[in-house]
Parts: C-alpha cells; sequence; structure tokens
C-alpha cells in the first residue's frame, strides 16, 4: 500500500485521466506476455477490483478477463490515489513473486503520471499530490530571443520537470542549473548604460551585471542567484555541479529538488525580462 492522505480513500480527489487508465492498461498487456497471460489479467483485475470496492471472481475465458480487468479499472478510475495505488500494488506483487515478473520502473509509472497530467508522483512508499508545490511558469514568448534559444530553454524546462516527476532529483536540478548558466550568456556583449557585459562564462557574466546595476533589485536578485549556484556547485553543499562529496555530502531529496527548480525557475524568468529591458535599450 502507498501511504497517503486518508480521506482520499472514501471522498475522492479526483478522477484518473483517461491517458493514465489507457497507458496503464497497455503496460498490463506487455507484463502479460512473460506468463500466463490470463492469470496477469486476473491478478490485476483483483487490485483494480478492491480499489473500486466490488469483488473480482475468476472470468470464464482469457478474452472476458480482459474485458472485465477493463471494466473494474474503469470504475476504480474514479478515485485516482486508489487507482494509483491497485496498478502500484498489483506491480510489486509480481515482481516480489516466485518466480519474479518483470514490470514497469517506477521512473516509467511516473512518466505515465506526470504526461497525462494526473497531478499525482509516487515517492515510496508514497503517493504524493505534485500540485502541492507546482511548477513556476516561464514564458513561453521570450521576444528578446531568436526561435532557437527559445525552443532550448523551453526544452530544458520541459526535461527537468519531467524528471521531477520521476523522482530524479540530482538530474532535475542538473538540468535547470545548466539552463540559468546557458540563460546567463545571452547577456554577452549587452550594453547596460554603465558598461558592457564582457564575461563569457556565468560566474563573470553575473560579475559584469552586478558591477554595473550597484544597489538595484537586480544587484541583490543576482547575490542571491550566486548563493544558491555556489551552493548547488559544492560537494558539500548540493553537490549538483562538481560532484558530491562521498563522506560529508547529503543527497538531494524531492521536496528540496522542487524547491531548488522553482527557485532557478524564477531566477530565470526575471534574467529573461531583464535582458529584454537591456536589449531594448
Amino acid at each position: 500500500m502507498l501511504n497517503f492522505n486518508g480521506t482520499w480513500r472514501f471522498d475522492t480527489p479526483g478522477p484518473i485521466p483517461d491517458g493514465v487508465c489507457n497507458a496503464f492498461f497497455e503496460l498490463i498487456g506487455r507484463i502479460a506476455t512473460q506468463a500466463n497471460r490470463w492469470r496477469i489479467l486476473e491478478h490485476f483485475k483483483s487490485y483494480f477490483a478492491g480499489a473500486a470496492g466490488i469483488s473480482s471472481s475468476w472470468s470464464s475465458s482469457e478474452s472476458w478477463a480482459e474485458s472485465d480487468l477493463q471494466g473494474y479499472m474503469g470504475q476504480a478510475a474514479a478515485n485516482a490515489p486508489l487507482f494509483i495505488e491497485a496498478f502500484y500494488d498489483a506491480c510489486a506483487s509480481l515482481a516480489n513473486g516466485n518466480p519474479p515478473t518483470a514490470v514497469p520502473e517506477l521512473s516509467r509509472i511516473n512518466r505515465v503520471l506526470f504526461e497525462n497530467g494526473s497531478g499525482f508522483q509516487i515517492q515510496p512508499p508514497d503517493l504524493i499530490s505534485s500540485n502541492i508545490q507546482t511548477q513556476v511558469t516561464v514564458p513561453e514568448q521570450l521576444l528578446s530571443l531568436d526561435a532557437q534559444a527559445q525552443t532550448m530553454i523551453q526544452k530544458s524546462l520541459k526535461d527537468s520537470e519531467q524528471l521531477l516527476s520521476e523522482g530524479r532529483s540530482r538530474p532535475a536540478v542538473q538540468e535547470i542549473l545548466w539552463l540559468l548558466e546557458t540563460v546567463s550568456t545571452a547577456f554577452q556583449g549587452l550594453s547596460t548604460g554603465e558598461g558592457t557585459i564582457e564575461g563569457k562564462y556565468f560566474n563573470k557574466i553575473v560579475g559584469d551585471l552586478r558591477k554595473h546595476n550597484r544597489g538595484t533589485t537586480l544587484d541583490q536578485i543576482l547575490s542571491w542567484v550566486i548563493t544558491l549556484h555556489g551552493f548547488l556547485s559544492s560537494p558539500t553543499g548540493g553537490g549538483i555541479r562538481h560532484g558530491i562529496d562521498l563522506r560529508a555530502g547529503i543527497a538531494t531529496q524531492p521536496d528540496e529538488a522542487r524547491l531548488f527548480c522553482n527557485l532557478i525557475r524564477s531566477y530565470i524568468t526575471f534574467l529573461l525580462t531583464e535582458h529584454g529591458r537591456l536589449s531594448k535599450n
């Protein structure tokens, strides 16, 4: 069983999207190729029937088992947490069986939940609502940048968010940190009114921006950016950029990763806005 808000077992927070139901049914079909297909279908039937609050009996044929499974999944879909738990528990039971059956990895299950907008993510032993900490939105249309740069930025943002949804905290933060450093290069050669940005790398570019904007909001925000970047780069800090200290380092936890990603997304949004302002000037 997964741990989640106990009230969800009795008052559904909402149904599971059709895309998740269809994707899980397809995965069950792939799992069933490894053994007696009828038995695998009956196995999943019992879990989804339980999620729907009804009992399951053995179907009269394999084709009826498939049809009955779809019916039970349809009924269980009214309660998203119970639906997810049914699939997860059924897979875990098969994986721990004798002999064990190969089932989708957690990252694959979470990817299905993310790509279909379920609003949930499995972080064993917990099922969490990914809407508790929603992502900070970065504008899709950045008029001061060309189409290629905009495409690169949006792809990196999407990749980071998907990694978060799969529970892959370190690569998610690593991707968004890379994007922060990449976005900073857009300031190369820009005039600030007080001077020109001459740096080619993150630290020098940010240093030039601060030097030409002393005492401003940009100066203060860039000081926070430098602090966060330094912490995430340090082996005894976030351990994201230069590796983690094997003796003193602590791996990034999912809630920390979400916070780091949201902070960096906010900084990226601010920097892009400033880039647009300076470009006009």
